[in-house]
């Protein structure tokens, strides 16, 4: 544009200089004559750069267009990426979600719950419950040898655990219902000893107390009752333990 400008200059000078040799040789060119030629020039000039500027204008406005083109192909671009990234956000976020969901209820099988044991709080982990529980259904379905064999198993493997009292006594109970009186015994003084401040203590006692019985031996039959009458005097078992003391005198 500048090289055109610089060229169409030129030719409006040589164009002016053009009538210098008729007023050199012929004296025609007058003062007024030369200001009307540069006025002449000066509007070929204007004329031109208008025209120069129009086209410009022209350029400016198709590049500007181009430019426009190409922005909005851009933020079209952008805007589909956009889209794509929040949906993989979305999707980053939902699984995340249900990873933790996941993980929570799985530390939830494995982590110990507070549990109420005969009247008190205690933790269980969910392996002690399961176990507890398959052994406990063992003997409410009748079969006494795999719930003894149940019971005495997670005496071994939960010594600690929270339910280790009703376990005990509960796996003296699948040997009383076998008529395995002695074993039943042997069971129930491991509640009483190791567990006297368990409500399955004063039950044990009465269980002991009919084992006696059962083989014939009232005087420890009796010896048990009163013990059990004398160190759990508010319990249910304790009324009982009475009942039968009355009986056996």
């Amino acid at each position: 544009m500048n090289r055109l400008l610089k060229s169409s200059i030129a030719a409006a000078f040589m164009a002016a200089f053009s009538y210098a040799p008729l007023h050199a040789n012929a004296a025609l060119f007058a003062d007024d004559e030369a200001r009307q030629a540069i006025l002449d020039i000066r509007k070929r000039l204007d004329n031109m750069q208008s025209e120069i500027n129009v086209k410009s204008d022209k350029t400016s406005n198709l590049e500007l267009i181009n430019q426009n083109e190409q922005l909005r192909q851009e933020i079209a671009k952008l805007r589909g990426e956009i889209e794509v990234l929040t949906n993989e956000l979305a999707n980053v976020q939902r699984r995340q979600k249900d990873f933790y969901t996941d993980l929570d209820t799985r530390l939830r099988k494995v982590e110990p719950q507070k549990v109420n044991v005969d009247g008190k709080e205690v933790s269980i982990a969910p392996g002690e419950q399961s176990a507890y529980d398959a052994a406990l259904a063992y003997f409410k379905a009748g079969d006494y040898k795999n719930a003894g064999a149940s019971f005495y198993d997670f005496t071994r493997r939960y010594p600690q655990s929270g339910l280790m009292a009703s376990a005990q006594y509960w796996l003296g109970n699948t040997y009383y219902a076998q008529r395995d009186y002695r074993n039943a015994i042997a069971a129930q003084q491991v509640v009483v000893k190791n567990y006297p401040d368990s409500p399955k203590a004063a039950d044990a006692l009465l269980n002991i107390a009919s084992c006696y019985l059962e083989l014939k031996d009232k005087p420890a039959a009796k010896k048990t009752l009163e013990t059990l009458a004398a160190q759990y005097p508010d319990s249910p078992a304790a009324q009982t333990a009475k009942e039968r003391l009355a009986s056996l005198r």
